[in-house]
């Protein structure tokens, strides 16, 4: 090539033509044409890689941090241990002191609670077997009050004209900020729950007969997936279904009739 056509090849040409140009080609013109579709693909690729640069380097919001905890009630100035939780983002897993022989897993997100009994080699819906499954779960910190609605309907049909929860200021709890919410509730199930929007999770409750229970001695730790999943081999037990089979068998007997 002629050195004052490559000196016009540079001046006429973009960044990309000077470091993509195949100084080679005879037909200046298709050169061009080359070069230009080549720019432009550079170009798109560029792009791309700065988008993913980007993308990699921003924040992603956390959903949930993992962290355990003990559970401590204090009553009338007499602290009693009630045992232990776990947290990994919806799903929570509740281990009492009351209940030694098996622990309680909580997932808000379909919402869901059991209790697992592994000795047993069984597991069966929470319900009513304790009112922590309805209390020390993971929420939503600015609209707590749907989670505590949908797990306190798994546990007992609710009147939701009877059922209020609002939030009732902030107050700061061992260095951590937290938003009090109180939950009016019928047949002594109201309580006061104090939120830490860091973890996304109440970590102290305060009953209807003023019992406090408190996540003391929080850990923020990664915890262990098959934690919060019932163990492989277990089958489901349906106490209303053992009952249905009882008053289809000959042992049953029909109560009298009230008169």
């Amino acid at each position: 090539m002629i050195p004052s056509e490559a000196g016009a090849d540079r001046t006429n040409g973009s960044v990309g033509a000077v470091m993509f140009c195949p100084h080679h080609l005879i037909d200046r013109r298709h050169a061009m044409k080359r070069n230009e579709k080549i720019c432009s693909i550079s170009s798109s690729v560029a792009a791309g890689l700065l988008a993913v640069a980007i993308l990699a380097g921003a924040a992603i919001p956390v959903m949930g941090q993992q962290f355990s905890a003990d559970l401590v009630a204090n009553k009338d100035d007499a602290a009693a241990a009630m045992g232990a939780l776990r947290v990994s983002g919806a799903k929570a897993r509740i281990e009492t002191s009351a209940l030694p022989d098996g622990f309680f897993l909580i997932d808000t997100r379909k919402p869901a609670a059991y209790f697992v009994r592994p000795a047993a080699r069984v597991y069966m819906d929470a319900r009513q077997s304790s009112p922590l499954t309805r209390m020390f779960i993971p929420v939503d910190p600015d609209d707590p009050c749907r989670q505590w609605l949908a797990m306190a309907q798994l546990s007992a049909p609710i009147d939701l004209a009877t059922w209020h929860c609002q939030r009732d200021g902030e107050e700061t709890i061992a260095g951590h900020d937290t938003d009090v919410f109180r939950i009016a509730a019928p047949s002594g199930l109201s309580f006061v729950g104090w939120i830490d929007r860091a973890r996304r999770f109440p970590v102290r409750i305060k009953t209807a007969d003023g019992t406090v229970i408190a996540a003391d001695h929080i850990r923020d730790e990664p915890q262990p997936a098959q934690t919060f999943e019932i163990p492989a081999g277990l089958r489901k037990f349906d106490p209303q279904a053992l009952i249905r089979r009882i008053q289809q068998s000959d042992v049953w007997v029909e109560p009298p009739a009230s008169e």
